[in-house]
């Protein structure tokens, strides 16, 4: 049977955006290199190559040196040839990135700012991402804004359908976005966070994220893509029950893990400063010693839930897990004394994106859909 000319397209474009991709994750590489890893011809690397290049996104870098026959030459990604903004919204604060093709921090700022549903509020909002874009001269190559929001976010019906953090239900989401002079697609800072995570891993293996901030959040990675679930409610690890009957959560019920590892949960042991938590803990504190040993004692149950629940490889990021390649060598101890089946904890991963990660996932949205449609 003939492929129809529609089915011919698709695949010319899929190997397109798999030839963009391949280059994006190098910092050099050689048609053959391409040949080999994605496993096409010769000619059709050598077209994609050339329309890319043709498209600005591609670059010729010299020449490899000679093994024997004539000299292979060499491509690079132009990553900045298009950027996106990533906007991390929470109740006290706003964060914002710039971002290139490959994920890769360009700009970014933060700054408190107080949620608030009046018309000054996003107002100011729109200002802050206008002034933020033309500061950073972004507006010519500009794909979008992607932006994240604590809570169920229904893109596809255009709603924020629950935030607890901002107390809201059943919101437009053009409410959020009626002041941005651009593209705008929206989605969880949970999942946002854990794209950001993944991205930066550069894994197409499934994975789950577990994020540590003043709420605790999560992701699923599944087949390559985000798992968002049958009510786009998937990851939501926070409001796991961890303690029957526990501590009060913020969503109202007890006994949730949002209640026990939040970052909050620790700060407020330290005048609500995280990092003063630490300093302290640094120094030999007796008394955060003994807190920290216990808000692992908790998390290494969430964990392992996860590690058997899911049976792939789990990243914990946020706030939190900036601290946990110093201070973590006792939850890894913790969790090969709690799985029945391994005492190795490889699996377990540290983000690398501890504050900004939500805005940059939000960000990848746009690189992602523009991505799809070279």
């Amino acid at each position: 049977m003939t492929a129809s000319p529609a089915n011919n397209m698709d695949v010319k474009r899929r190997n397109r955006v798999n030839t963009l991709r391949c280059i994006l994750k190098s910092d050099r590489v050689s048609q053959m290199e391409l040949t080999q890893r994605l496993a096409l011809s010769w000619p059709t690397i050598l077209q994609n190559v050339k329309e890319l290049t043709e498209l600005g996104l591609v670059r010729e870098d010299g020449m490899y040196a000679s093994t024997g026959g004539r000299k292979a030459r060499a491509y690079a990604p132009v990553r900045d040839a298009r950027v996106a903004v990533g906007v991390d919204l929470t109740r006290d604060r706003v964060v914002v990135v710039l971002t290139d093709l490959s994920g890769n921090l360009l700009h970014q700022a933060t700054g408190a700012l107080r949620f608030s549903m009046e018309n000054i509020y996003f107002q100011y909002l729109g200002g802050l991402l206008r002034r933020f874009v033309d500061a950073n001269g972004a507006e010519d190559r500009l794909l979008g804004i992607g932006l994240a929001l604590p809570g169920v976010v229904d893109e596809e019906r255009g709603i924020l359908r629950d935030s607890r953090d901002l107390e809201l239900r059943n919101v437009p989401l053009s409410r959020f976005t009626q002041q941005f002079p651009w593209p705008c697609r929206c989605l969880s800072s949970a999942h946002a966070a854990g794209l950001a995570e993944f991205c930066a891993m550069k894994t197409q293996e499934d994975m789950v994220s577990l994020s540590l901030g003043d709420t605790v959040g999560g992701a699923i990675l599944r087949d390559g893509g985000l798992h968002r679930g049958d009510h786009l409610r998937a990851g939501e690890f926070g409001h796991m029950t961890l303690v029957p009957g526990g501590r009060r959560c913020r969503c109202g019920k007890d006994g949730c893990l949002d209640a026990y590892c939040s970052a909050k949960v620790l700060a407020d042991h330290a005048g609500g400063s995280l990092s003063a938590f630490f300093e302290e803990l640094r120094s030999g504190d007796a008394e955060k010693r003994e807190i920290w040993r216990e808000y692992l004692e908790y998390l290494a149950v969430a964990v392992n839930n996860l590690r058997l629940s899911f049976d792939c490889g789990v990243v914990i990021g946020g706030a939190v897990g900036a601290y946990l390649e110093e201070f973590g060598e006792l939850l890894r101890a913790l969790l090969a004394e709690r799985n029945p089946y391994e005492r190795d904890t490889a699996y377990l991963r540290y983000g690398r994106r501890p504050q900004e990660a939500a805005a940059v996932g939000a960000a990848m949205v746009q690189v992602e859909a523009f991505l799809q449609g070279v």
